[in-house]
């Protein structure tokens, strides 16, 4: 098997990112980390890529010149699929048109409901019965593009947005493998 030469693009904690690691490592699974880009300095996550001895990239979104330099990294690294793991920039069109169809995402929510940010406060706010996570391609539109895959579970009335976000995410570790596998099965 071929693997896909993939940059994960981070902000924060990283535990996506150290999860895909994780199963990047069997033989059978479809993506190879080859870059690990972030537009936070101080975002935990890139330890596990100086873990792993994977390259990463910090670079700063503020700059005018800032898509040029990621599409200059994901050619120089030769990256054919992009993942966003609590990536907390919007991708430009640029990207996703060099990308088009390689690039997907997590987010913490049954989309189509709750797109954005503040998710789990908008959860629990709703009063709603059920939440999970979804991933999907990235599109022009915000949290909007073809779902490939939902994981999902019942809300109690004794959740808060740290239990939600605590449930979510060990979610969020199956799904976002089991998108990926799907992705390239017949490939």
């Amino acid at each position: 098997m071929v693997k896909r030469k993939t940059c994960i693009f981070i902000s924060g904690r990283g535990t996506n990112l150290k999860n895909i690691i994780s199963r990047s490592r069997d033989k059978s699974f479809p993506i190879q980390i080859s870059l690990v880009i972030s537009n936070n300095k101080n975002a935990q996550g890139i330890n596990y890529a100086k873990k792993f001895k994977i390259p990463f990239k910090i670079i700063d979104t503020s700059l005018q010149t800032h898509e040029n330099k990621i599409l200059l990294n994901l050619r120089k690294y030769k990256i054919t699929f992009i993942c966003l793991a609590g990536y907390m920039k919007i991708i430009s069109n640029k990207i996703i048109n060099n990308f088009q169809k390689r690039i997907i995402n997590i987010h913490p929510s049954l989309l189509p409901k709750f797109k954005g940010l503040n998710t789990f406060q908008r959860v629990l706010k709703s009063r709603e019965k059920e939440t999970g996570c979804t991933v999907h391609y990235v599109n022009n539109k915000l949290d909007d593009g073809h779902i490939i895959i939902k994981k999902k579970f019942y809300v109690s009335l004794k959740d808060n947005v740290d239990n939600l976000k605590y449930q979510t995410q060990k979610l969020e570790h199956k799904a976002y493998p089991e998108a990926i596998i799907n992705i390239f099965r017949y490939c």
